[in-house]
C-alpha cells in the first residue's frame, strides 16, 4: 500500500524515522469506506516499524499499534497535537482486538518488534502504551522481563488517549468499558453483507433456474414467473441475518447470535408468507419456513467475529452446537423445496 500518510522523515542520528500526518486525507477517507465494504480488506496494512507524530524526543510516549491500517489511522488521528512515537507491530493486517484473540498481537510479537526496531535507541525511558483490547494477547510482565520495557494499557478507544494522558495515564471506568453502540454496529454490517458475496450471487441464481421445474417438466417461463420470488426470499433471509439482526442486537432475546438470527428469520418468514412470497402449496411454504430462518441464523452467527458481545470460546461453543442443527434444517428446507417444485403445474 502506498504510504501517502507519511509527510516526511525525522532524523534522530542513529536512524531516520517516518513522520506521519495526524489528519486523514481524502484518500484515507475513501479507503476507509472501501474497507468497510470489504474491498481490499485483506491487504489493508501498514509496514511494521517506528513512526513519529509531531516533534517527539527521547522522553516522548511510545504507542503500540496493530498494522491494520484502520487501527493505525485512528491512533495517529487521536494523537493530533501531541509529540509521540508509534511502534507498529505485524498483526498480519488484523485489527487489535481480533489479532489479540488470534495471538497475532502477542507478547512474542511486541518483544520482537521492540528488538528489531531498536526502540531503546529511540527513547531513554522504558515504557510503552498498548491498546487495552490487546491485553488478552500480551503478558505485560513477560514483555518487561524480556525487553526491560514496562507496559501500560491505554483506553479502549483511541479518542480517549489525550484525556488518558492528562489524567496521568489513569483510565476512568468509561475509558475501560467496551461498548458496541448502534452506530458502531452499522459500520460493520457492510463487511458482513459482503462476507458471502459469491454465495449471494450463485445460490439465488441456482434457485432461480430450478424454480422452472414443475411436474410437467422444465419451463423457462415458469422460472421467470416464480424465480424472482425465490430470489427475494433468499435475499431477505441473508439481509435479516447480517443486517437486521446486528442492528437490533441488544434488543433481540437470547444470548446466542444463532438464536437471535433464527428468531428474526422466523419474523422475516412470517412477513414473506403474509406478502404471498412463499408459493401456494403447503410443502413449498414449509420449505421457506425452514430456509429463511436457518440462513438468517447462520449469517447472524458470523457476526460474532465482529462483535464485542461474545468471546472466542463462546463462538467456538456456539458453532459446535449450532452448525450441525443449521445443516440439518437447511438440508430439510432444500429437499422440501425441490419436492414442492414437482407439485407445481
Amino acid at each position: 500500500m502506498k504510504s501517502d500518510f507519511i509527510k516526511g522523515n525525522l532524523d534522530i542520528g542513529v536512524m531516520t524515522i517516518p513522520l506521519v500526518a495526524t489528519e486523514w486525507s481524502t484518500r484515507d477517507r475513501l479507503e476507509t469506506i472501501k474497507v468497510r465494504w470489504a474491498i481490499g480488506r485483506m491487504n489493508y496494512k501498514v509496514k511494521p516499524g517506528i513512526y513519529a507524530v509531531g516533534s517527539p524526543d527521547r522522553q516522548s510516549h511510545v504507542f503500540v499499534s496493530a498494522n491494520y491500517k484502520l487501527s493505525f489511522d485512528h491512533l495517529r488521528r487521536a494523537l493530533d497535537g501531541l509529540n509521540a512515537w508509534i511502534l507498529v507491530i505485524d498483526t498480519k493486517g488484523i485489527n487489535v482486538w481480533c489479532a489479540a484473540g488470534k495471538k497475532n498481537f502477542s507478547t512474542k510479537e511486541v518483544v520482537r518488534r521492540i528488538r528489531i526496531h531498536q526502540l531503546e535507541q529511540v527513547v531513554d525511558h522504558h515504557r510503552i502504551i498498548l491498546p487495552q483490547l490487546s491485553a488478552t494477547g500480551v503478558s505485560a510482565h513477560e514483555v518487561k522481563k524480556m525487553t526491560g520495557f514496562s507496559v501500560t494499557y491505554g483506553p479502549v478507544r483511541a479518542s480517549d488517549i489525550i484525556a488518558f494522558l492528562e489524567a496521568g495515564m489513569k483510565a476512568t471506568d468509561a475509558m475501560r468499558t467496551v461498548t458496541f453502540p448502534f452506530k458502531e454496529r452499522l459500520k460493520l454490517i457492510p463487511v458482513d453483507i459482503f462476507y458471502g458475496k459469491y454465495y449471494l450471487i450463485l445460490i439465488p441464481a441456482l434457485f432461480f433456474i430450478l424454480s422452472g421445474i414443475s411436474r410437467v417438466g422444465y419451463s423457462a417461463g415458469l422460472s421467470v414467473e416464480q424465480g424472482w420470488k425465490v430470489v427475494v426470499n433468499l435475499f431477505a433471509a441473508y439481509l435479516t441475518g447480517c443486517a437486521v439482526t446486528p442492528a437490533l442486537l441488544p434488543w433481540i432475546p437470547f444470548r446466542r447470535f444463532s438464536l437471535k438470527g433464527l428468531s428474526m428469520g422466523i419474523i422475516a418468514a412470517l412477513i414473506l408468507f403474509l406478502s404471498g412470497m412463499m408459493g401456494t402449496n403447503l410443502i413449498e411454504i414449509a420449505s421457506w419456513f425452514l430456509l429463511v430462518p436457518v440462513v438468517s441464523s447462520f449469517m447472524a452467527m458470523n457476526f460474532t467475529g465482529s462483535s464485542t458481545f461474545t468471546s472466542l470460546s463462546g463462538v467456538q461453543k456456539e458453532m459446535k452446537v449450532m452448525l450441525p442443527v443449521q445443516i440439518v434444517l437447511a438440508s430439510l428446507g432444500l429437499i422440501t423445496w425441490i419436492i414442492s417444485r414437482f407439485l407445481t403445474l
